[in-house]
């Protein structure tokens, strides 16, 4: 192959680290947010990360019972990777029964189907469940703490520091951003979407039973947008003396999910009040262009593999949210791909990628993969295909 060949190659294989991310980051111009009495806030969209507006939103603050998102997303991962289920009966012990705050009086000795305690968390944001249920995945809080500031890393909360698993705490050493809670909204909600089972329940019974007998106890919805705006999904209100008033709200309309989180709000009302306005903002701004990426693409030429060719796929679909005001039915989409690859090729790979344009400006990409391995060919394997060649001419 000549060297301007393998110099393409080469760019597209690296390139690819990149390109295989569903969008490209980048700096869209939008027009003023609404005033609002919240000092921290932000607004993003949940499927391309990309924020909308924001306003001191990497101030660390005291997150108040919105550390209950970092709860309830350890829980689903657990869930998700079987070494948890949701008819798991879990026991509350003295320690989880003796936390303040918000709870559902839950008693030592009493135990609860682990989706009962996800209810009383993710309705009810109650600590004496989800000290409970902490205390069922990694034996003791301070152990299920060290996974949730594990995650935090993993998903580059760079102002997220946790204490406990509740949010009870006013200790400084346990703060969070806006940046940072809506970082974890979005991997909850993008994950997880059945979380929204839970997060969507404005009032349910649940039964209490202990060595006195059996009672009911109504669990009752911490978030008010749930009857104040019609789009809306969850996510987890907090509040303590220090934190002041906060909120991650998740909203659906139209099938765009937005992440309003807002933090320190001076009060209930003002709360409330903010998200709402926060995320009609965001809705009004902000229209989405999805490419599902299902169109057929050409086999690409190898050389020197026992194949000739290998058939390519996209690596993703492709989003791209536009806050502009510009025309997204102009957003033009180029395959680039070599003239040639050399054999060995695994399976995907990145051969190529789809660049995505508006207005001349590149927005973004997804990787074009290699479907399926192209080993490289041997002796042996280039006189079948002569003789191969030579039946077909007969």
């Amino acid at each position: 192959m000549r060297a301007a060949g393998k110099r393409i190659i080469i760019w597209f294989l690296l390139g690819g680290i990149a390109s295989n991310l569903l969008f490209t980051s980048l700096t869209i111009s939008v027009s003023a947010a609404p005033e609002v009495g919240t000092p921290s806030y932000i607004v993003m969209e949940a499927s391309t990360g990309q924020v909308i507006c924001e306003q001191d939103a990497d101030t660390r603050r005291s997150p108040a019972s919105i550390t209950k998102i970092m709860t309830l997303l350890i829980i689903f991962e657990h869930l998700k990777s079987g070494r948890i289920h949701l008819e798991d009966q879990v026991t509350t012990s003295a320690y989880a029964q003796s936390m303040g705050g918000s709870q559902v009086f839950l008693e030592e000795g009493e135990t609860q189907t682990l989706e009962t305690m996800i209810k009383c968390i993710a309705v009810a944001s109650g600590n004496d469940a989800s000290v409970a249920v902490a205390e069922y995945i990694a034996g003791s809080e301070a152990e299920f703490v060290k996974l949730m500031n594990d995650k935090a890393e993993a998903l580059g909360m760079q102002n997220t520091q946790f204490e406990d698993c509740c949010g009870l705490t006013d200790s400084d050493g346990h703060y969070s951003s806006a940046r940072d809670v809506a970082i974890m909204s979005r991997e909850l909600i993008t994950k997880y979407p059945e979380v929204f089972d839970y997060t969507t329940i404005w009032m349910e019974d649940i039964e209490h039973k202990t060595a006195r007998g059996t009672n009911k106890f109504t669990l009752s919805s911490t978030n008010k947008l749930l009857k104040q705006y019609e789009f809306t999904t969850g996510l987890k209100t907090g509040s303590t003396s220090k934190a002041l008033y906060c909120l991650s709200a998740t909203a659906n309309k139209g099938g765009m999910e937005l992440i309003a989180v807002v933090m320190a709000a001076p009060d209930p009302k003002t709360r409330f009040q903010d998200a709402m306005s926060l995320l009609s903002y965001g809705y009004s701004v902000s229209q989405m262009y999805t490419d599902e990426n299902t169109d057929p693409l050409p086999a690409q030429k190898v050389e020197g593999g026992i194949e000739d060719t290998v058939n390519l796929l996209y690596a993703s679909p492709f989003s791209y949210l536009d806050t502009a005001g510009n025309n997204i039915n102009e957003i033009e989409k180029e395959i680039s791909l070599p003239g040639v690859v050399t054999a060995p090729i695994a399976e995907g790979d990145a051969i190529g990628e789809a660049v995505y344009k508006l207005n001349g400006a590149r927005i973004g990409s997804v990787s074009i993969l290699a479907a399926k391995d192209v080993e490289k060919a041997r002796y042996r394997d280039y006189c079948k295909k002569v003789w191969k060649r030579y039946l077909m001419n007969r």
